[in-house]
């Protein structure tokens, strides 16, 4: 069964990129996008989609894989919504943040089916501004995809073929278990968040319309505080579904912090700018590796095959 029609709701950033790079990268099938009237305007002028409908019961009719692009809150609300009346050949996947939730929704309607009709994914990549204004075909260039079978292994041909499409636009397939999921990006992605938030809320208190404070700032205060523009309504539904994981990598940040000004003065400083050198030159080096191995006993094929 090929794919011959996806529907992606949710036609900004990430969604609109998806539908520009699949495009692209010679995908002949049709691409119906699902979002406010206007988004929607703006995504067919940038051929990010085929067709525009606004309403999420006509937008999956007939479509092979629904792609769920909107932020975490929205895609629980509105997967519960349409899942159950989609046909058992339909794919269901997603782009959201966190998995554990979804999986959750997906075993409540699907009972024991629900690992062969949802395959949660999550790409890393973005940008700090969203909207369809910002789609790029090459945002997943390169990008690792998480998936996040429900039974730890890709199981049909519809998935294995929706996972070839991810491929040819340049992403590096990675399988991992949803609760490890969404624990690693607490740590990988949601703090560095947080303390980007935190500290530009904090200059911004601190100095309000100071202009001597962006004007002197250099690499190191644009770096710190770049995705601090990240948008509210994404992370508030992010914060909701990932409140523990995030409560508890914020807590050993708060100590770690603690650590750091109790030795300012002392060798603790200099030991954990040596451990931080250490981490920095494992990932620099990690970079430059050509692929990712999967997860032990992971039946879904190496990344980048």
């Amino acid at each position: 069964m090929q794919i011959r029609q996806i529907t992606i709701v949710g036609t900004g950033l990430i969604g609109g990129s998806l539908g520009l790079a699949l495009h692209q990268h010679g995908f002949a099938g049709t691409i119906v996008g699902c979002d406010k009237p206007t988004v929607l305007e703006t995504a067919l002028e940038r051929k990010a989609v085929d067709r525009a409908e606004a309403d999420l019961e006509r937008a999956v009719v007939g479509s092979d894989v629904v792609i769920f692009a909107t932020p975490v809150g929205t895609i629980l609300s509105q997967f519960e919504a349409i899942a159950p009346t989609l046909p058992a050949t339909t794919l269901i996947t997603d782009t959201g943040s966190t998995k554990q939730k979804l999986v959750e929704r997906a075993r409540m309607i699907f009972g024991d089916q629900a690992w062969t009709r949802v395959l949660p994914g999550h790409p890393m990549a973005g940008k700090e501004l969203g909207g369809i204004e910002h789609a790029d075909p090459d945002l997943f260039r390169d990008a690792v995809w998480l998936i996040t079978p429900i039974e730890r292994h890709v199981s049909t041909f519809r998935q294995r073929r929706y996972l070839d499409l991810l491929k040819s636009i340049g992403a590096r397939i990675v399988h991992i278990d949803p609760a490890e999921h969404d624990r690693l990006c607490a740590w990988i992605s949601h703090l560095p968040q947080m303390i980007s938030t935190a500290y530009a809320s904090l200059l911004n208190e601190e100095f309000g319309k100071h202009e001597a404070i962006t004007q002197i700032g250099g690499r190191a205060l644009r770096e710190m505080t770049r995705i601090a523009q990240s948008p509210y309504s994404m992370w508030r539904d992010i914060a909701l579904t990932n409140s523990q994981n995030i409560e508890d990598v914020m807590l050993r940040f708060e100590q770690q912090m603690t650590h750091l000004r109790e030795n300012l003065r002392g060798p603790g400083l200099r030991e954990m700018f040596e451990s931080a050198n250490r981490f920095g030159r494992r990932r620099d080096e990690s970079c430059l590796s050509p692929t990712l191995s999967p997860k032990a006993g992971d039946k879904g094929g190496a990344p980048g095959e």
